[in-house]
């Protein structure tokens, strides 16, 4: 896994308007828990942090240098901005060399199913069980080749060395079913339009009796 040193300082500010002149300052409000210790409000470097994201993916081993002592933590929440995708405030976690921790690690999807079929993923992650300090940032599953019928399940996983399966061995991610075809998708679409009592106006004469045109001479009875 990817260990990144980030250096963090003492928040004092609190609230909504603490923490967006913390975001303006270039920062991140953050809080460490663990370890039976009292909450730590603190601030990271929103640049670094987000590169460390980037490289080391949600699971990355974080040494936070703070009054000048080193710890590890690793992201337990990460908020975003729903539209520009910055970061907005992050919950870490105090680990120990040694200690053993519980993660979700994403599944990373490679090769491609036979031709003819379709691969379905039921989950994107798994629960897995792993020494602090060498947490898997992601889990390979080969799909190469598969026929539509067969199926990965969560104990049909390599987990990496150290790493102990936390989700239940049975717990379907992928399965391989038999794409449509041109006809099958084309019945569907037909079904579902007579299903939304949809009826297509044939092609053809699109003139509408409004009456006369303009310009056009009206009768009228003078007698």
């Amino acid at each position: 896994m990817s260990e990144v040193r980030l250096a963090a300082e003492v928040r004092t500010e609190f609230g909504k308007g603490g923490a967006r002149r913390t975001r303006r300052s270039g920062k991140i409000p953050a809080v460490i828990y663990g370890h039976g210790a009292d909450p730590r409000h603190v601030s990271l470097p929103a640049r670094e942090f987000a590169q460390a994201i980037k490289r080391g993916g949600g699971n990355v081993l974080l040494t936070i240098t703070l009054d000048g002592k080193d710890e590890f933590t690793i992201p337990k929440a990460v908020q975003r901005h729903p539209i520009r995708g910055d970061f907005e405030h992050v919950d870490l976690i105090a680990v120990r060399r040694g200690e053993r921790v519980t993660i979700d690690v994403p599944l990373l999807i490679t090769g491609d199913v036979a031709p003819g079929a379709m691969l379905g993923q039921e989950h994107t992650t798994v629960q897995v069980e792993a020494e602090a300090t060498h947490l898997p940032s992601e889990i390979e599953v080969s799909v190469e080749g598969l026929d539509a019928g067969a199926h990965v399940t969560a104990g049909d996983l390599t987990l990496p060395a150290g790493a102990t399966l936390v989700t239940d061995p049975e717990t379907l991610l992928l399965n391989v079913s038999t794409a449509p075809t041109a006809e099958d998708i084309e019945a569907d679409t037909a079904e579902s339009i007579a299903e939304l009592g949809i009826v297509e106006e044939p092609a053809g004469d699109d003139t509408t009796d409004e009456g006369p045109a303009a310009g056009d001479a009206a009768t009228t009875d003078e007698a």
